[in-house]
């Protein structure tokens, strides 16, 4: 028995970087979708069930964070993966967020796409 195909949600505001990570994790058989803010994220996640989230922190709409909260309150979003790509340094970012069951804190300057997908299979592989 095979495994099933992982699926990923990416949410981002920027456009290019977002479509730069859906390229990567497609061209490695992820199954990927995308949205550019909070809001649109949560319905996004809630259709999807992704096994893992890119989570971008400024964005408007719906910031990352308080996308997160919402989330984390529901019973089927409690446990998913979440990777926040942000470009705040680590120490920037609020305890608040890293309370919420994070997995990973990604500077977006400080990894290459590939940095980032081998990021994403070990948290998966957990």
């Amino acid at each position: 028995m095979t495994n099933p195909t992982p699926k990923i949600a990416i949410i981002e505001d920027d456009q290019a970087i977002s479509q730069m990570y859906r390229f990567k994790f497609e061209a490695e058989n992820y199954k990927v979708n995308t949205a550019e803010n909070g809001k649109l994220g949560l319905e996004l996640i809630e259709q999807m069930r992704p096994d893992i989230i890119l989570l971008d922190i400024m964005m408007p709409e719906m910031t990352g964070d308080e996308m997160l909260t919402l989330l984390r309150q529901e019973p089927w979003g409690k446990d998913i993966k979440v990777i926040i790509l942000t470009n705040k340094g680590e120490q920037e970012i609020p305890e608040s967020i890293k309370a919420l069951n994070v997995s990973a804190v990604v500077l977006k300057s400080d990894m290459t796409p590939r940095q980032v997908a081998e990021l994403v299979k070990k948290q998966l592989a957990e």
